[in-house]
């Protein structure tokens, strides 16, 4: 039952890992090109501690935005250079704009150019650094996983998309109808063999998937008990799932929607609800006062591109299920809808091509934030839903209704974290997170969601 020689990183502490140094070299860089080339820029001292906070904050923000943290990307060479070029190049730009928080512009502009290149150079060496230690097996983590035969494979192919260091050494079968022989990928173990397994090889933790109640025998259980009680990673199927995807696996639990009450605190916080509502108002008021400086070129490229009525009015679901009309800018052709109400698609023919820069700039988007500021819809929220597709998703999706406990919002979770639905399983992805978010629903993730959106429309990822 050993498991030394391991070492592996949970989901949370790469990411506080990859924070932490992106902010230590950069400091240590910049520390070094003062020494070497007399450079008085940026001078990390007592004297001027704030301007380490300042750079500090910037650096991590947009490195945000720019999905520095997003793990599946920074273990890939391409997205983390692009990343690291826009996030240097923002950071060094917006430093230098801001010289009431930061030094006054050196008489040398040179030693600008030294300040960019030590951010960018050093992110880009540690970042490298990064990538080729962690796809070492040895930081690999090896799973045992306890499911029935038939949802093993999408068990460990859900734990593999999410987190790649993760590696399933096999898996013990509870369903007793269903007998399989070894998979190409993994084995199938009997308890006894699952026990040499943990003492011949380094085997992190455990994970429980099973549907069956009756396929945790009582040898099974007594052994998972003396594992907790040696103080082994035995861990529920669920939990390891909301953990790694910021999903709720709704396809998994069959009718146990009590696993998923209480939903979050904030549900019921007032001063939470009170400062929320409060948000909504400011930022629908600045948003409106935006929209009102677009408008004559959205509009202008409405009547090139588009020919047809600049707004565009639909009927959605909101909280508690009450019905109101959400309004946006137009982006389809007339009559769109002429043989019924349709998903939009990836490459939807009724799109115009003025409609897909709305879209992917998100500006469609901009005239609900006269909804929000009447209280029909919030900042952050599940997205509002018809009630033709509502009424059918219901009936298909277990859960579905559970989105309409919140206000719908202009952007959400499923938002950032997924691509446009076109598909029920599409949809059941989305729900997933919309879930999630209504489970965990805070300030810090609302930030969270805010900040995933900049990148959103920075990356123009919109449908």
């Amino acid at each position: 039952m050993s498991q030394s020689g391991s070492i592996h990183f949970e989901i949370s502490e790469r990411k506080v890992l990859l924070r932490v140094i992106d902010v230590v070299v950069v400091l240590a860089a910049l520390h070094v090109v003062g020494t070497i080339f007399d450079f008085d820029y940026f001078k990390i001292n007592e004297e001027h501690w704030l301007w380490i906070v300042v750079l500090g904050v910037y650096l991590l923000f947009f490195a945000t935005v720019f999905e520095l943290y997003h793990l599946q990307r920074a273990s890939r060479i391409a997205a983390t250079l692009r990343g690291v070029v826009f996030t240097s190049s923002v950071t060094s730009l917006v430093y230098l704009l801001t010289p009431f928080f930061t030094p006054s512009l050196p008489e040398n502009r040179l030693q600008i150019l030294y300040f960019y290149l030590a951010i960018a150079l050093s992110l880009l060496i540690w970042r490298a650094l990064y990538i080729k230690l962690f796809s070492s097996s040895r930081f690999y983590k090896n799973i045992l996983i306890i499911a029935d035969a038939d949802d093993a494979d999408q068990v460990a192919e859900t734990l593999q998309e999410a987190d790649p260091n993760y590696r399933i050494t096999g898996y013990i079968n509870t369903d007793k109808e269903l007998h399989i022989g070894h998979d190409d990928r993994f084995q199938v173990l009997t308890i006894e063999e699952a026990k040499e397994r943990l003492e011949s090889q380094v085997v992190s933790e455990i994970v429980i998937a099973s549907s069956h109640v009756e396929g945790i025998t009582t040898q099974l259980y007594d052994w998972l008990i003396e594992l907790v009680e040696n103080g082994f990673s035995v861990r529920e199927y669920s939990q390891v799932y909301e953990e790694i995807t910021d999903r709720v696996p709704v396809q998994n639990v069959g009718k146990d929607f009590y696993k998923y009450f209480p939903f979050a605190r904030s549900n019921q916080n007032k001063l939470y609800l009170v400062s929320h509502r409060f948000f909504d108002v400011i930022f629908s008021i600045i948003g409106l006062g935006i929209g009102m400086v677009l408008i004559p070129f959205i509009f202008l490229g409405n009547l090139i591109g588009n020919r047809g009525p600049l707004f565009y009015q639909q009927v959605r679901v909101g909280k508690n299920r009450k019905s109101f009309q959400i309004f946006k800018f137009r982006t389809m052709i007339k009559n769109a809808e002429a043989s019924g109400a349709q998903f939009a698609s990836k490459n939807d023919s009724r799109i115009t091509s003025f409609g897909k820069f709305l879209r992917k700039s998100r500006l469609d988007e901009f005239p609900q934030f006269y909804n929000i500021l009447m209280g029909e819809m919030s900042i952050i929220g599940p997205r509002p839903e018809r009630p033709v597709f509502v009424k059918e998703l219901s009936q298909k999706i277990p859960f579905y209704e559970t989105r309409h406990v919140v206000k719908p919002g202009l952007t959400g979770w499923a938002q950032v974290k997924t691509k446009y639905g076109e598909t029920e399983a599409d949809s059941l992805k989305k729900l997933q997170y919309d879930l999630y978010y209504i489970k965990h629903r805070s300030v810090f993730l609302d930030f969270r969601i805010v900040v995933k959106t900049l990148s959103t429309i920075v990356f123009f990822k919109g449908q």
